[in-house]
């Protein structure tokens, strides 16, 4: 777009400058200025989605700089060739080189440690089992990483995740909206359900309108390198790790039993009492089953309860049943799990589950509720898990989401986001 007034002032070369002379940062707002252009901070991670991210808004006019974002340094617990850091960061490099726009590599690793890395350990020791995805965007990309792209001047963070972003004026004031994205398929809403008006509002998602074999022909067209990468799997910015391997770290290995409930077990088929109210009634379902070593079968060994979460099947490596193992619940106190036998066990499902105030968020917070009122909504607790009908209930203490349909693996510390039409209202850790 002023792609000659840029290059004859090296502006690109100035911004580059900027990470080890900061009194350029002066010389180019006034550049800025002069020819309004606003600047966006894209997170180049070396994969396809980011890589056009980049493309689309340097073809809009933006003024665009990239960063890529280094998280992690052990890499005993990494599976490297399905996620190799330095490989990526090359990408993101020859990619931003192809756009002729700066770039430079963050260390974010002391950051992520203390919030993301700590947090999973400490949540895998209590028996919960966390969402470092949605916790890693909440965070790191926006909050860290935004600071560090506002320090450079930035009017916006962008990101290739597939959700889109809304604006309307309400009671006068901007009011922003997180919508799903266009491809169903790749819909990512549910890791940015942490987000805050102020972030949303520094918040960019040019690909939210795209589907992924659009994301990929835009690329090749563009002759970027990412064009056919295959995408990364695992934790945010770590790739794909042995996850026991990962957590043993700190969490030692504990020999104890695999304990199979039957069908039968009592507390299945108890009577439901009559309730005062319906408050009653929603903390009778959302209260999950206890279970005691006497009231199964011993069917096997395990290295730490801490290393399983409900709803798992792989890793138990117990035979002679009909149909395989899942866990139905883990007692790290006890260092025993309990299993069922069939992914349709009684002891899988739950129609009700609770969210304290203290894990309560709203994105969009004039929707917020107050104590005594409902919600009809739509809700998922894990990512790409299709949307379920569902009320909202407020009490004293927190929220009930009461589903129409039980819910397979309802797991503590996972998180629960609503939506209504496509939009992402609020969301919490389940309790």
């Amino acid at each position: 777009m002023h792609s000659g007034i840029l290059e004859s002032i090296n502006f690109y070369n100035d911004v580059i400058n900027y990470f080890h002379n900061k009194n350029i940062y002066y010389f180019v707002n006034l550049q800025l200025q002069k020819y309004k252009m606003k600047r966006v901070v894209v997170g180049l991670s070396g994969g396809v989605d980011s890589s056009v991210t980049a493309y689309l808004l340097k073809e809009q006019g933006y003024e665009v700089i990239g960063l890529f974002m280094k998280n992690w340094h052990d890499d005993s617990v990494t599976i490297s060739d399905e996620c190799p850091w330095l490989e990526d960061s090359n990408d993101a490099m020859i990619v931003a080189e192809k756009l002729g726009i700066p770039f430079q590599t963050v260390d974010l690793s002391e950051q992520y440690k203390e919030r993301i890395v700590d947090y999973m350990f400490n949540e895998y020791e209590k028996g919960r089992t966390p969402n470092p995805d949605v916790l890693c965007n909440r965070e790191i990309k926006f909050d860290v990483f935004m600071d560090i792209a506002l320090s450079l001047g930035a009017d916006y963070v962008a990101t290739g995740h597939y959700c889109r972003k809304a604006e309307e004026i309400i009671d006068g004031k901007p009011v922003y909206k997180l919508l799903a994205g266009k491809d169903t398929n790749k819909d990512q809403s549910y890791f940015l359900c942490q987000l805050s008006q102020e972030q949303l509002s520094k918040a960019l998602f040019p690909i939210g309108e795209l589907t992924k074999p659009e994301v990929r022909e835009i690329a090749k067209e563009a002759d970027l390198i990412t064009a056919d990468k295959k995408d990364s799997q695992g934790l945010c910015f770590i790739g794909k790790v042995r996850l026991p391997d990962f957590l043993q770290q700190k969490l030692q290995p504990k020999e104890g039993d695999i304990v199979r409930i039957p069908d039968e077990f009592e507390q299945y088929n108890r009577s439901v009492p009559e309730f005062e109210n319906k408050e009653a009634e929603l903390e009778y379902f959302s209260t999950k089953f206890s279970y005691n070593k006497e009231d199964g079968k011993v069917v096997g060994k395990h290295q730490g309860a801490h290393y399983f979460t409900k709803g798992q099947r792989k890793g138990l490596a117990v035979g002679g049943t009909k149909e395989p193992l899942f866990v139905i619940e883990t007692d790290v106190d006890t260092n025993i799990i309990y299993t069922g036998e069939g992914k349709n066990h009684q002891g899988l499902y739950r129609s009700v589950l609770f969210v304290s105030n203290e894990e309560l968020h709203w994105v969009r917070e004039d929707l917020a509720l107050q104590t005594g009122e409902m919600m009809e909504v739509e809700a998922r607790i894990r990512y790409r898990q299709p949307l379920e009908k569902a009320t909202l209930y407020k009490v004293d203490n927190g929220i009930y989401v009461e589903f129409e349909n039980p819910q397979s693996a309802i797991q503590e510390g996972q998180f629960v986001a609503w939506y209504k039409n496509e939009e992402l209202l609020g969301s919490g850790v389940i309790s």
